[in-house]
């Protein structure tokens, strides 16, 4: 991989006001004493990265978490002077910032506009309030309306809304409800996902005592393809599995992703892809401050991508894009072989089983391989490492 290539910038904030009841980001609550330190160390981990590869040019920028935005707004906005400071951030660079209703005001989002932030994404997950206190947020619906109207007062024309749908006996009636009023405020970008639950998250553990009922994959499933058709209706590109945009608000940072192009990942816990390597940083956001100040590198483990595996990792993650799929010519340019010679078998396999749709010039998953998504991955990812 060219070391000089433009890549994505993530940065992490791995704190918030609440820990929500379904949620396993590597994020915590109560912690505000460490905010300032942990800004400063994030500021010395991007020295170290510009004095070891120069001033990296970067085209895009999200910071998330947790929650950015329960930091004040004077150290979020020294994080995002401290990207421009030790990287060569494009003209017209997309730079997102996360957050979430009851976090932000109108002076806020306007520091934040006013600083170069130029996407906002609200963790809005549902705007029903028996929903709201299952998955333990902290705001409500009208918080989650306010937050957007006061976003377009500060400037912002890239808005993204996160809904979460399959929820322990979530109806079909109160997800069209909540894609209704997401749609009634008409954001740039919605971004869907099914509930994963990990097994030490309270809302597992209230499942596990038969407290609430499991989530229902077939009624996941309807909500998903009622998604597609509603946000279709309204005039939104499906353009990879969980996420739909307005034409042009597609968003720029996640497709370095599901391109498999290179980024790096800044703060506690982040991962980076560079240089042929993939590499983490540590957690525990005590730990990272430490690591930092003691030795300029919160460096936790490194891997040495092969080929085999990037060009596995470039066909799943190329197959999340709804209409692009995986671009044979790309595909071959990037390789030095064709598409079909490594997965032949597969793709014929997948075609015949209505997962996959080939074309002379890509492969994508079938509406009903979108469903079934993770089937396909599996095939692909066990044809390199078995």
């Amino acid at each position: 991989m060219e070391q000089g290539r433009s890549l994505g910038l993530y940065v992490h904030i791995p704190f918030c006001v609440r820990k929500c009841s379904y949620c396993d980001f590597n994020s915590y609550a109560g912690l505000e004493s460490l905010f300032a330190p942990y800004v400063h160390a994030l500021q010395e981990e991007m020295r170290g990265l510009s004095g070891h590869w120069g001033p990296l040019p970067v085209r895009t920028i999200y910071i998330g978490g947790g929650t950015p935005t329960v930091l004040p707004p004077s150290l979020l906005l020294a994080v995002l002077s401290a990207c421009s400071s030790h990287f060569d951030v494009a003209a017209g660079a997309e730079v997102t910032v996360e957050a979430n209703p009851g976090t932000v005001d109108e002076s806020y989002l306007a520091s934040l506009r006013a600083a170069g932030v130029n996407r906002l994404s609200l963790g809005v997950q549902s705007f029903d309030a028996d929903e709201l206190r299952l998955l333990g947020r902290i705001h409500d619906g009208e918080q989650a309306r306010c937050s957007l109207r006061q976003a377009r007062t500060a400037g912002f024309d890239n808005v993204n809304l996160d809904l979460i749908f399959g929820l322990p006996g979530q109806r079909v009636n109160t997800w069209r409800a909540t894609l209704q009023q997401a749609l009634e405020l008409a954001p740039e970008h919605l971004s869907l996902y099914a509930l994963t639950l990990e097994e030490h998250v309270p809302l597992s553990q209230r499942i596990a005592r038969g407290e609430l009922p499991p989530p229902d994959d077939d009624l996941a499933a309807k909500m998903y393809e009622l998604a597609e058709a509603e946000l279709a209706r309204a005039g939104y590109v499906h353009y990879e599995i969980s996420n739909w945009a307005r034409p042009g608000f597609e968003c720029r940072h996640n497709l370095i992703y599901w391109r498999n192009q290179p980024y790096l990942g800044l703060g506690a816990g982040a991962h980076s892809w560079f240089a042929g390597r993939r590499w983490a940083n540590v957690r525990a956001p005590q730990v990272y401050i430490e690591r930092v100040e003691a030795t300029g590198s919160p460096l936790a483990e490194s891997e040495e991508i092969s080929p085999a595996l990037e060009m596995a990792e470039t066909a799943i993650l190329g197959l999340r894009l709804v209409e692009e799929g995986v671009d044979l010519g790309a595909f071959r340019a990037r390789f030095g072989v064709e598409f079909a010679d490594v997965y032949g078998r597969e793709i014929a396999e997948l075609v015949d089983l209505g997962l996959l749709e080939a074309t002379p010039a890509r492969v994508r998953l079938s509406s009903r391989g979108r469903l079934l998504g993770n089937q396909v991955f599996q095939r692909y990812l066990l044809n390199n490492l078995g």
